[in-house]
C-alpha cells in the first residue's frame, strides 16, 4: 500500500456508523454547545496523540503486526501475546461482527428483513470482504479506498445540504436538565475516544506498505486530521439544523437532520449512507486483523499455519479465513455483543502500555505519550467504576490467555523465516 491507500484505511476504519446514528452516546454527558465541541475536540486531540505514539513506534518497528510488535518489543512478549488473544476472541472479531450487523440492519430499512435475514446479510458481508482480502492486500485496500472516498463525499453532501437548505438556526444555549461537571465531561471524552477508535489498525499492514517507516506515520496524522475535521463539521451541521436538546437526545441524528432538510424520504438516503460507511469500516477491519495473527504465528506463539502466506496471492490466507469464520460464528450465535462490551475497554489498557513502551524505548517522557496515557486512564478507570463486575469479567477473559502463553512459549518452535 502507498500513502493514499494507507490514509484511506485510517479514515475508513474510524468513520463508521456511530457519527451518523448515535452521537448522543458521545455528547449526552454535556449541557451546552461549547461543552459538546469541547468533548469532541478533546477526544480528537487524545486520539491524535495516540496516533502519534503509534506513528513513532511504526517508524521504529516497520513490520507487520502493529500493536503486537510494539508491545512485544517495548514491554514484554507476554503482553504482546495477550493483546492478540483479546483481539481474536473478542475485540477484533467482535467489532467485525458488530459492524456487519449494523450494516445489515440498515439494509433492512431498504428491503425489510427479519432477524434471520439480518444475520444472513451480515455473514454474507463478512464472507465477501474476507474473500476480497484473501485475494490480496491490493484488492482489499482498493475496496477500502473506494468506500472511503464515497464516505467522505457523503459527509460533504450533508455539510453542503445543511449550509444550503437549512432554515433559521434553532435556538442554542443550554439544554435544560442536562448533566454538568468535570466527571460528565470526562465521560463524554471517553465516549468520544470510542468513536475515534480504530486508528491503530493501519499499523497491522506495515509489512505490506511501501516505505512503511515514512508512509504509516504520515497516513496516521493525515487520516486523524481528516477524521477530526469531519466529526467537528458534522456536529456543526447537526446544530445548524436541529436544536441542542434534539442533538443531545436523538438516537438517529443524521436521519433527524435529513428529515428536517428534505422530508421523510431522506431517511432512505441516510440508510444508504450508513451502509456505505459501515461497509468501508468493515472492509478495513477485516483487512487489518489477520496481519497480527500472522505475525504472532511467525514468532512461534500460534499455529504455524496462521503464519503461512498464500503461494499465489501472498496474503495470510489461513489467518483471514480463521477470523472470518469466528466473526461469522459471533453473528450467528448472537454472543458478539456481550464479548465486545466486556473486552473493548481493555484495548485502552493495552494502549496505555503501548505509550509506556514508547517512553521506555526512547528513555524519555514526552508530551504525546503522556497525553495519550491520561486519555487511556480515563477510559479504563471510568469503566471499572461504572461496571466493576463486567470489567472484572473482561479482565479475566484477557488473563485467561496468560497460561496459554506460557504453555505455548515452553513448546515454542523456532520462528518462521520472513517471507517479506
Amino acid at each position: 500500500m502507498g500513502l493514499v491507500r494507507a490514509t484511506a484505511m485510517v479514515v475508513g476504519i474510524i468513520i463508521g456508523a456511530s457519527i451518523f446514528v448515535q452521537p448522543s452516546e458521545v455528547s449526552r454527558h454535556v449541557s451546552s454547545i461549547g461543552a459538546m465541541f469541547g468533548v469532541w475536540t478533546a477526544a480528537g486531540i487524545v486520539s491524535i496523540a495516540g496516533a502519534m505514539v503509534a506513528a513513532s513506534l511504526a517508524a521504529a518497528f516497520p513490520q507487520t503486526g502493529g500493536v503486537y510488535i510494539y508491545l512485544k518489543e517495548t514491554v514484554s512478549p507476554a503482553v504482546g501475546f495477550l493483546w492478540v488473544w483479546a483481539m481474536f476472541w473478542s475485540a477484533q472479531s467482535g467489532i467485525i461482527a458488530a459492524i456487519a450487523v449494523v450494516l445489515a440492519r440498515y439494509v433492512a430499512v431498504l428491503a425489510p428483513l427479519n432477524d434471520a435475514g439480518i444475520r444472513v446479510v451480515a455473514i454474507g458481508c463478512i464472507v465477501l470482504l474476507s474473500a476480497v482480502n484473501y485475494a490480496g492486500v491490493r484488492a482489499g485496500s482498493s475496496v477500502q479506498t473506494a468506500f472511503t472516498m464515497a464516505k467522505v463525499a457523503a459527509i460533504a453532501a450533508i455539510l453542503v445540504a445543511a449550509a444550503v437548505l437549512a432554515g433559521p438556526r434553532p435556538e442554542a444555549g443550554i439544554s435544560p436538565g442536562a448533566p454538568r461537571g468535570a466527571r460528565e465531561f470526562l465521560l463524554g471524552i471517553s465516549a468520544g475516544l470510542f468513536a475515534f477508535g480504530g486508528w491503530h489498525q493501519v499499523t497491522y499492514t506495515a509489512g505490506e506498505t511501501h516505505h512503511a517507516e515514512k508512509t504509516i506515520p504520515r497516513a496516521l496524522l493525515i487520516g486523524m486530521a481528516i477524521v477530526t475535521v469531519s466529526y467537528l463539521s458534522l456536529n456543526a451541521a447537526y446544530l445548524r439544523v436541529l436544536p441542542l436538546s434534539t442533538v443531545l437526545h436523538s438516537q438517529h441524528i443524521a436521519a433527524d437532520a435529513a428529515d428536517v432538510l428534505a422530508g421523510p424520504r431522506a431517511a432512505e438516503l441516510v440508510a444508504i449512507l450508513v451502509i456505505v460507511s459501515a461497509f468501508g469500516g468493515l472492509s478495513g477491519t477485516v483487512l487489518a486483523g489477520p496481519r497480527v495473527y500472522y505475525a504472532l504465528a511467525r514468532d512461534g506463539y500460534a499455529w504455524r499455519v496462521l503464519g503461512q502466506t498464500h503461494p499465489r496471492f501472498r496474503t495470510p490466507h489461513t489467518a483471514i479465513a480463521a477470523q472470518g469464520v469466528w466473526a461469522c460464528a459471533l453473528v450467528a450465535t448472537g454472543t458478539y455483543r456481550t464479548l465486545f462490551t466486556r473486552v473493548v475497554y481493555t484495548e485502552f489498557l493495552f494502549f496505555a502500555l503501548m505509550a509506556i513502551g514508547l517512553m521506555r524505548l526512547r528513555k524519555q517522557v514526552a508530551a504525546a505519550p503522556l497525553l495519550f496515557l491520561a486519555g487511556c486512564a480515563v477510559v479504563v478507570v471510568n469503566q471499572l467504576v461504572a461496571d466493576p463486575r463486567e470489567s472484572a469479567v473482561g479482565l479475566l477473559l484477557v488473563a485467561a490467555g496468560l497460561p496459554v502463553y506460557y504453555l505455548v512459549a515452553s513448546r515454542r518452535p523456532k520462528p518462521l523465516p520472513s517471507s517479506e
